[in-house]
């Protein structure tokens, strides 16, 4: 008899959630029924910026005002555009603009039955987009085994720099993987795997409201790179270099693996821990160096295998030579580069997601100056790793160039 019950009940359970869900869904309704418009804004300012403006207002004084909503349309696409803001506020921002020029923005209060106002037309001259400012610093530049694409972007605004090259069938410009996403106020694109061939290719600045600007086109020829074998690495102890952990060797960094302790080059904690640690290596011929890729060590920390954490370089520089004197000192030195290791989310120390642990098991390119001479030696300055001090755990070093 139980059982019967028990199975009754699931029947009208399941015979009364069917019922309910044939239900008409009638969405939302307003929470009142007044018919009565509010009244307008009033005192409207507008503060032009670079593809925006501020429209600040004075609210009516209608007790159930709910918000402010402003409508214009972008010329570029057509498209209609409608912003809102709370009646907590008294502005608002449009946005989307290309070019410095008056552009016609509606306003209206709403009230809590969504009754609008009658209209206010205001006028906004906004400055031209930030885009521009990216276009007219775009520049691309060879660089060993591909190019550099380089703008400036001021207002750290959303761009993308399309890149586009030639289908090699159809001839049409069709827009490349390599385009390049991003916010940076400094942007540095490096485009690499590329043979020493001439490239033609188109660029373009777009914002994410479909604005574009004109058309950079540019051809680029690549420089010759390739691997300086690993082979040939050997690492010397100059005076004044660092002194290492005796549990590491530098063969640690060349022997192809780039996670496992003790394959890694670490220099002793306790030696001049608030001095540049320096380590010399010699990569066994001279070549016109392109860059150096580091693989940090991932230290056995409280996320299990974390990167950006105690010995791994943050600040540092590269130093090359081709006839390094014996004294230890850097006359006959040639600086090369100085770089900071960034966490690309931007987490506190300690703390890393995917992309961080990502880009790091990648291991990082550090690319010297073009115009520095032919090398034989390198000397890697850490100035300070990420725990605070300055000594330095390499897992694994790759040095790339044109030794011909």
């Amino acid at each position: 008899m139980k059982t019967l019950i028990a199975q009754l009940a699931c029947i009208f359970l399941i015979t009364s959630l069917a019922m309910n869900s044939c239900k008409e869904d009638i969405g939302t309704t307003p929470l009142e029924h007044s018919t009565t418009k509010p009244g307008v804004v009033s005192n409207v300012s507008v503060e032009n910026l670079k593809g925006k403006a501020v429209i600040t207002y004075s609210l009516p004084e209608d007790k159930d005002l709910l918000y402010v909503k402003a409508i214009y349309t972008l010329p570029t696409t057509g498209k209609q555009v409608e912003v809102k803001s709370s009646f907590y506020n008294n502005n608002l921002m449009v946005d989307g603009f290309l070019d410095s020029q008056d552009y016609q923005v509606t306003l209206y209060a709403v009230n809590r039955s969504e009754i609008e106002s009658d209209p206010v037309e205001v006028t906004v001259h906004p400055k031209e987009s930030p885009i521009w400012d990216v276009r007219r610093s775009l520049t691309v530049s060879a660089n060993f085994g591909g190019f550099n694409i380089s703008a400036q972007n001021p207002t750290q605004s959303d761009v993308v720099i399309v890149l586009l090259a030639k289908d090699s069938i159809s001839g049409d410009w069709v827009i490349s993987d390599n385009s390049v996403y991003t916010s940076a106020s400094k942007i540095l694109s490096q485009i690499r795997g590329l043979d020493t061939l001439r490239y033609n290719y188109a660029l373009t600045v777009r914002d994410r409201w479909q604005n574009y600007t004109d058309t950079l086109y540019a051809t680029v020829k690549p420089l010759y790179e390739t691997i300086i074998p690993k082979s040939g690495y050997k690492g010397i102890h100059l005076p004044g270099d660092a002194q290492w952990n005796t549990k590491t060797t530098m063969d640690g960094m060349w022997d192809d693996n780039t996670f496992d302790w003790p394959h890694v080059y670490q220099t002793r904690a306790d030696y001049t821990p608030t001095e540049p640690h320096v380590i010399t290596v010699d990569i066994g011929e001279i070549a016109k160096i392109s860059r150096v890729k580091i693989w940090d060590y991932p230290e056995y920390y409280s996320q299990g295998r974390t990167y950006y954490t105690i010995g791994c370089m943050k600040h540092f520089e590269i130093w090359g030579s081709d006839n390094p004197p014996s004294d230890g000192s850097f006359d006959n030195w040639v600086l090369m580069g100085t770089f900071t290791e960034t966490k690309p989310s931007g987490l506190p120390y300690n703390e890393q997601n995917d992309e961080d642990y990502n880009a790091a098991y990648a291991g990082f390119d550090w690319s010297v100056d073009i115009d520095a001479p032919r090398v034989r030696y390198l000397r890697i300055k850490c100035l300070q790793n990420w725990g605070g001090s300055t000594y330095l755990a390499i897992a694994e070093l790759q040095v790339y160039g044109d030794p011909r």
